[in-house]
């Protein structure tokens, strides 16, 4: 029987608490022998107070897994792949494609694997889709992804900070189920960006993209949204409507609602990585934060009212 993987936390906070705890708790492929965080700490699993103690005191360490805001993951990455561990990045996987693409390599000079994790793609709507839109082409596509910040971020300065993504942190789960579906890439070609005047991230992002053949995209990303929270993407087809509802929890196609597996987004997230790990590979697609990169980049800015948790 192969072992379990000694895997550790580093960034212990509520997402830690509500899903990758529960995830990995429940998986036979990990034992969970240590944690790193300025503040919180997990009942019964040795604790430090930064990952450099935490690798000095636990080298058995295989994996460590990375939950802390994406402009810190880079660092704390560095040092664990440095040692010699295999590495889980939370999504956005970090602040900057560089980062990311330099994290990829040093993983493979150092022999270990780098998994950057997009929980969404694992949603039980998304791979059903995906299976449709190959055989159904799609000739245009809906994305509305509006939340209440104060409901899911409240008093979470980093997230407002550069870096932190703003909208872009709800907003990249839609851009990695787009780019798992969508039988082929597409290409932003004009963004609004609306940000808050005392914030330095943005809270809406209007954003058009079109792929080779013409086929559009149009992508509404809110964080103002109160009442009933929405995460949809509706596609068109010549052969009808595909719609992905919940975070792709739920899917309909041509108005009929499809039978899908019971959540597990990220217990799947935790099988993929033990998988790679098992079998000496990483899995770094960027092309979801490729796309936030490019709307930064190509995006009209508008200054907003300012907002207040």
């Amino acid at each position: 029987m192969t072992s379990p993987i000694k895997l550790a936390i580093v960034g212990v906070g509520k997402i830690v608490y509500d899903q990758h705890l529960p995830a990995i708790t429940a998986n036979a492929d990990y034992a969970l022998v240590a944690t790193a965080s300025r503040n919180n700490t997990i009942d019964n699993v040795p604790s430090f107070p930064t990952i450099e103690a935490m690798l000095a005191a636990r080298p058995d360490i295989e994996a460590v897994s990375l939950c802390m805001p994406p402009q810190y993951r880079y660092a704390a990455a560095r040092k664990a792949l440095a040692a010699g561990k295999h590495v889980f990045l939370e999504k956005p996987p970090g602040a900057t494609l560089s980062e990311v693409a330099d994290l990829e390599a040093f993983a493979a000079e150092k022999g270990v694997s780098l998994f950057a994790s997009w929980h969404s793609r694992y949603a039980p709507g998304v791979q059903p889709a995906k299976a449709h839109l190959a055989a159904n082409a799609p000739t245009a596509m809906h994305v509305i992804w509006k939340e209440d910040v104060r409901q899911w971020h409240p008093n979470q300065d980093w997230i407002w900070q550069a870096g932190g993504l703003g909208v872009f942190d709800p907003g990249i789960n839609a851009l990695s189920i787009v780019t798992e579906i969508l039988p082929s890439a597409v290409f932003l070609t004009k963004a609004a960006l609306e940000f808050p005047e005392n914030r330095d991230a943005p809270i809406a992002a209007d954003l058009h993209f079109q792929n080779a053949d013409g086929v559009k995209v149009h992508a509404e990303f809110d964080w103002r949204q109160t009442g009933k929270q929405s995460w949809d993407i509706i596609v068109t087809t010549a052969g009808g409507e595909v719609k992905l509802a919940d975070g792709g929890a739920r899917l309909w196609i041509n108005g009929a609602e499809q039978p899908l597996e019971k959540e597990a987004e990220y217990p799947s997230l935790y099988q993929r990585f033990a998988h790679i790990v098992r079998a000496g590979q990483s899995d770094v697609d960027v092309s979801p934060l490729r796309h936030v990169a490019d709307a930064f980049m190509l995006g009209q800015r508008k200054v907003v009212d300012a907002f207040h948790d």
